[in-house]
């Protein structure tokens, strides 16, 4: 399976793995954050240089990470209603983004998602 990716791809992936093992559930969407926020950031850097494969695999990415903290989210009020809403939001302008790039909702995207991680650090 790692046959088919590059060399960075593969580390990447090992460093990942060792990270999640050892995480809290504190630190497991902190890094959700930072793998969206690194997908996205992917994702703008592929398209500027016109690289369509890079930019499928990083939204990919990015759409997955999404996904993760969807599924981490608990109860349907308050911050978890907030929550749902905002996560539901990005994949929708990730999946959109997909069939037409928008360099500006991705970039404000990553930027806001940057944001709540910093916060989220600075609260831990």
């Amino acid at each position: 399976m790692l046959a088919n990716r590059s060399p960075h791809e593969a580390y990447r992936r090992v460093d990942f793995d060792a990270r999640v093992e050892g995480a809290n559930p504190q630190q497991l969407v902190g890094m959700c954050y930072e793998a969206l926020a690194g997908a996205l950031g992917t994702a703008l850097y592929a398209h500027e240089r016109g690289d369509n494969r890079l930019k499928s695999q990083s939204l990919t990415r990015a759409l997955s990470a999404v996904t993760a903290l969807q599924l981490g989210v608990n109860g349907d009020e308050g911050v978890a209603l907030a929550l749902r809403q905002l996560y539901q939001s990005a994949r929708r302008s990730i999946l959109d983004s997909a069939l037409k790039f928008d360099p500006e909702v991705i970039g404000e995207m990553r930027r806001d998602f940057v944001e709540i991680a910093r916060a989220l650090t600075s609260a831990a």
